[in-house]
């Protein structure tokens, strides 16, 4: 059995669906469904069982896996609960590797972009001690990833056990189908779309650097089924280790985003822009640009899908369908 923490989440119920196109049937999922339809992640899937994660370490006990897909986490970056982030973040985390090492069973699991903090020190996805404890991430959430890759490269230094594979991905901005549950985490084209469509305005924010136009901020946005591409190829490659980042290399614009998204439904673009609450001008990142090369050098060669190409995706394949969901 392959098992997938967060399964009927945003990026784990994607992975769920590969591996099942893969023909594996044989998955079991561990998330917690909720009220707000989260289950419709998960809708047309085939799996063992889903199981709660108050129950996980119970269930796990006499089992065995082909491999863990550890990708549940508290994500919110605006997340202020310290201590429940901690103990599903970091702690639960530890225990998940302890058995995956116990177990010799391999190990992948999500870090985050957000490890980096502002983006001083650059976004080398580089996993010695050394590197990682320069780092300042800016939230909770990112301090609870953090704190995670720090433990991983510390039984690294020491030559302690770990699982016969282990990989950490440093997530870049995400998006595709399947993020709905998210409310204001969902990305910026998924919040917007139907105002896309309806030709109403469309807000972004202006811009409050000198040098920088309106709208012009940037992220590193990655489609989601390039993850998942990342994600199987490590389960099939199971001699690759290591901390690895997960964006295209190559930072756009959200201007550059909803373009992309009037482009693909044939509109003009109608766009507005509006100033940033005080509130986050001062900690609001204005660039994050992956760094792939220790991707590549490991052997992955699955390329990346460009901005334009992936809106026009995501919009044909779901968002301008009835049935949004993968």
């Amino acid at each position: 059995m392959l098992l997938v923490t967060g399964g009927a989440g945003f990026i784990g119920s994607n992975v769920v669906a590969a591996l099942n196109e893969a023909g594996r049937s044989d998955v079991v999922v561990c998330d917690l469904l909720g009220s707000d339809g989260k289950w419709r992640n998960l809708a047309k899937r085939q799996l063992v069982d889903i199981v709660p994660p108050a129950e996980l370490e119970d269930w796990l006990k006499g089992r065995k896996l082909d491999a863990m897909i550890h990708l549940g986490a508290i994500s919110e970056t605006t997340a202020t609960d310290g201590d429940l982030v901690i103990e599903t973040n970091f702690r639960l985390s530890m225990r998940l590797l302890d058995w995956c090492t116990a177990n010799a069973v391999p190990f992948t699991y999500a870090s985050s972009a957000a490890t980096y903090g502002d983006g001083t020190d650059g976004f080398d996805d580089d996993a010695s001690l050394p590197a990682l404890k320069k780092l300042r991430p800016m939230n909770l959430y990112g301090w609870s990833k953090h704190l995670f890759d720090l433990t991983v490269a510390q039984r690294v230094a020491n030559g302690d056990r770990l699982p016969p594979q282990w990989a950490g991905l440093k997530f870049f901005n995400v998006f595709g189908p399947n993020e709905y549950h998210k409310g204001s985490m969902m990305s910026v084209l998924a919040r917007r779309f139907d105002d896309v469509k309806a030709g109403r305005v469309v807000q972004l924010f202006k811009s409050h650097r000198e040098g920088i136009e309106d709208g012009d901020q940037r992220r590193d946005f990655i489609y989601v089924d390039d993850v998942v591409r990342v994600v199987m190829w490590l389960l099939a490659t199971p001699s690759v280790s290591g901390l690895f980042n997960v964006g295209t290399g190559k930072a756009r614009s959200f201007k550059d985003l909803m373009l992309a998204a009037y482009a693909a439904l044939g509109k003009r673009p109608n766009i507005e822009y509006i100033d940033m609450p005080e509130a986050i001008r001062g900690s609001y990142q204005y660039f994050t640009q992956s760094k792939v090369d220790r991707l590549h050098r490991a052997g992955y060669n699955g390329g990346f899908t460009t901005l334009e190409d992936a809106v026009k995706a995501y919009v044909g394949d779901y968002l301008d369908r009835p049935d949004r969901f993968r």
